[in-house]
């Protein structure tokens, strides 16, 4: 009887043909699938789950559990699929609102944006990937709200093709974090006449200083100006044995300060005085931080190009450094507005605030007496209820003379006393705008400080309204730091 059977079930299986033959079996598979989806769900327990406590589960598990997860059962696949979940996903993995594809273009779903991004970026650690992301972020985001001028400035990331071209020209491999910055940002393109002051562009990402006829205002190089710069540069004296360093950042003015990365050991150096003649440079970040910069395997990966942007933003956000405002253009000004590294003192209502900044581009390292050279900025202003003194009030006071003591590490190496500041006898008023001015000083260590005092007088130099009385200008450090802009 089962032989018969079997015999007439093998004869209606040929009668129905290839197509319908298929069918059965496919219907036959999935039902299959089906029950055994339903044995799943009854053995582990889901037939009793919640979908809003499954789908507060999968939201724990992460991205890619959740694919795992997906493939378990219909209720996991169907609940993984809801884009309510990969909007949570794109939005602490990616920093993503809108369902977008690496280029900025718009996708379907923010699943859809998800697996776009993994695929551009599958040849990269994907902690890395995020991280990168995420420092981008941060800038563009405070750009944004303080600096939109120079956020327009951002060039659009480049390809892979494109990093790889770049690699060939300049016969170097970038480390992995510089690679995936320039994939999401290609650095800042020139920027228009009318935004350029006498003395270059202001609009640099990183910032500077000025301190007499000395500017200086950092950009980040797209790809096409760092093959330019590198081959131009490495034609000079001092850098035939640097066959892997490029240049990735340099001042927009006059005034020659120039970065450059090493891709093999992955650090970043700056460019000393001595740069032109025997190529001299110091480096930017602490070496003890910067690991694994050439390995696809891992979490640990990072540059000091990736370090050296995280620490910029962190003091962006922080106030650490600010915004100024002079002659009508905005920069940044890498003078610190925070303590301990900005010195605040009051006397008789006279506010002082003072803090320094190395400058590499001026140091000299060769010889014996070695010159490490600091700019400091002093802003002075007026308290709203005006100058004070014995308790007797008065509505103004004038600068006439400064005092200063420089220290190299803990020995006196100057006494400055002289009239005015940079030729000028500031006159302060109650709750009026800061007096500002920048001056420099060379030391023969990398460690010193400076602090001293101004002389005023209440009312005005020409008709003063009492004796003139000492304003403390606290002690500033006078340091190399550990990271250098």
């Amino acid at each position: 009887m089962i032989k018969r059977w079997s015999t007439r079930s093998k004869r209606w299986s040929g009668l129905l043909g290839p197509k319908r033959r298929s069918k059965v079996i496919e219907k036959e598979s999935l039902e299959k699938r089906a029950e055994r989806e339903r044995e799943t769900e009854r053995d582990m327990g889901l037939e009793s789950v919640g979908d809003l406590a499954l789908h507060v589960i999968l939201t724990k598990l992460g991205p890619k559990e959740t694919a795992t997860a997906a493939c378990v059962n219909k209720k996991l696949r169907s609940l993984a699929s809801e884009d309510s979940l990969w909007f949570k996903f794109c939005s602490q993995d990616l920093h993503l609102n809108h369902p977008l594809d690496p280029l900025g273009n718009s996708t379907p779903s923010f699943k859809v944006s998800y697996q776009l991004w993994r695929e551009a970026f599958s040849m990269y650690p994907w902690l890395l990937v995020m991280r990168v992301n995420r420092c981008w972020g941060r800038l563009k985001n405070w750009l944004d709200i303080n600096f939109p001028e120079a956020k327009a400035t951002l060039c659009k990331g480049v390809s892979e093709a494109d990093i790889q071209e770049s690699e060939r020209i300049l016969k170097v491999k970038l480390p992995l974090p510089t690679r995936i910055l320039y994939r999401f940002c290609d650095g800042q393109e020139s920027v228009k006449q009318s935004l350029v002051s006498s003395h270059g562009s202001s609009l640099g990402l990183i910032g500077g200083y000025s301190f007499y006829q000395h500017f200086v205002n950092v950009y980040l190089l797209p790809l096409t100006e760092v093959i330019l710069e590198t081959k131009a540069i490495v034609r000079r004296p001092g850098f035939s044995r640097r066959s892997k360093y490029i240049v990735v950042a340099a001042s927009s003015t006059y005034v020659e300060k120039f970065f450059f990365l090493n891709c093999t050991t992955g650090q970043l150096y700056v460019g000393t005085a001595n740069l032109p003649t025997c190529g001299e440079m110091i480096p930017c970040v602490p070496n003890a931080l910067i690991s694994s910069v050439h390995d696809f395997n891992g979490d640990q990966q990072q540059d000091a190009m990736l370090l050296w942007l995280e620490e910029h933003v962190r003091r962006l956000e922080n106030g650490v450094i600010k915004l100024r405002e002079e002659g009508g253009f905005k920069s940044i000004n890498l003078f610190p507005e925070d303590s301990p590294l900005c010195s605040t003192a009051i006397t008789n209502g006279v506010k002082v605030r003072a803090s320094a900044v190395f400058v590499p581009e001026s140091a000299d390292l060769q010889n014996e007496n070695e010159t490490y050279t600091f700019s400091y900025s002093i802003r002075m202003s007026l308290l709203p209820e005006g100058c004070v003194i014995h308790g007797i009030c008065f509505s103004s006071c004038q600068l006439h003379q400064r005092h200063w003591i420089i220290r190299a590490n803990d020995s006196v190496v100057s006494h400055v006393n002289g009239e005015a500041v940079i030729g000028q006898f500031p006159l302060l008023l109650p709750g009026g705008k800061e007096f500002v001015y920048e001056s420099c000083t060379p030391l023969p260590t990398s460690l010193g400080s400076i602090e001293g005092s101004y002389t005023f007088v209440p009312g005005r130099l020409k008709n003063p309204k009492g004796a003139p009385f000492e304003v403390e200008v606290a002690r500033v450090p006078l340091q190399l730091p550990d990271y250098i802009f």
